[in-house]
């Protein structure tokens, strides 16, 4: 165990985390929103967020982007990538919702239908990208299917440097960024949910469906509402991966999504700041974990820290529900 590089370097680490947890968030909203109206866990939404990086692939391959771009064209760059994800990912998530869920929904399906459909729909993703993207450029690595997925690199937008020093602990002009922007779109989902007319509506079915329904909240809309607004913070997210990581594949959804699973279970999954605090929370405990022991440690202890969540607190630290969020 590493406690030296730990302790010696908590600032740093803490850094670290903090710019990844917030990755985690993001993909979580996704989770926590639709948990939060319809009490069903969305797993093909870790699919919604691997199609939001693929998104952001082929915009910039199309425009023929390199490495470091002039700084007006990074940002250009970087807010068409957006955008686009935005678009992709709320787009196959509300795809989804209409080809497969809402025919369950109709069918009064039991819980357990929609959670197979759920990780049949996101296997069906995963192979069909892993399918038909093969012919681009890429390093092979084994599947857990075994065919040969594609590691697809992508340019680097912005060049990471080092912004300014605190106390010996660096921060960097990407780990900034996508902090902020991270926090950013939360926040503005929080207001969205908490002080517009859309907003009440989803929290008036999220706590009592058949009331909303007597008042004349459109159900049918509000879902589909839910499933946008996740696929867009997921699309988001792929934007934030994108820059900070460079490379996607078909299945880079799969891990990530059940981290971000973990943090809105943390956090108190249907609860909107929950998601916040749980994606923090766990991008800390990862890079602690794998400074303590070894960086292939690091998707074990992401997985330890649910099991003892749902163990000992399944509702989360945060664990109110959407519809008993602030009026």
């Amino acid at each position: 165990m590493n406690f030296d590089d730990l302790f010696g370097h908590i600032g740093q680490h803490t850094v670290d985390g903090l710019s990844k947890g917030a990755i985690y968030a993001l993909i979580a909203l996704g989770y926590t929103l639709v948990y939060g109206v319809l009490r069903l866990i969305n797993f093909a939404h870790s699919e919604v967020f691997m199609v939001g990086t693929f998104a952001v692939l082929g915009l910039w391959t199309a425009f023929g982007v390199e490495n470091n771009p002039p700084i007006g064209q990074a940002i250009l760059f970087l807010v068409l990538g957006l955008i686009v994800a935005a678009v992709a990912s709320g787009g196959t998530a509300l795809a989804l919702e209409r080809i497969a869920y809402r025919p369950l929904r109709r069918k009064n399906a039991p819980p357990l239908i929609f959670l197979i459909t759920a990780i049949g729909l996101s296997l069906v993703l995963v192979e069909i990208f892993g399918l038909v993207l093969p012919k681009l450029l890429g390093e092979a690595v084994p599947s857990m299917f075994g065919r040969a997925r594609i590691i697809l690199g992508m340019p680097t937008i912005i060049e990471q440097k080092t912004l300014f020093t605190v106390l010996g602990t660096s921060i960097t002009n990407i780990q900034l960024i996508v902090f902020v922007a991270a926090v950013a779109m939360m926040a503005l989902l929080d207001w969205f949910i908490n002080r517009t007319r859309y907003g009440r509506g989803v929290r008036a079915v999220a706590q009592n469906p058949e009331t909303a329904a007597l008042m004349g909240v459109n159900q049918e809309r509000v879902i589909m509402l839910i499933f946008v607004l996740g696929g867009i913070m997921a699309g988001a997210a792929a934007l934030l991966w994108s820059m900070r990581f460079g490379f996607t594949q078909s299945s880079i959804g799969f891990v990530l999504g059940l981290k971000a699973f973990t943090a809105a279970v943390l956090g108190g999954i249907g609860n909107l700041r929950g998601a916040l605090l749980g994606g923090l929370f766990l991008g800390i405990v990862e890079v602690y974990g794998a400074t303590l022991f070894a960086s292939n440690w690091e998707d074990v202890i992401a997985f330890v820290v649910l099991v003892v969540v749902l163990m000992f607190r399944p509702t989360g630290i945060l664990g109110e529900s959407l519809g008993r969020a602030r009026a």
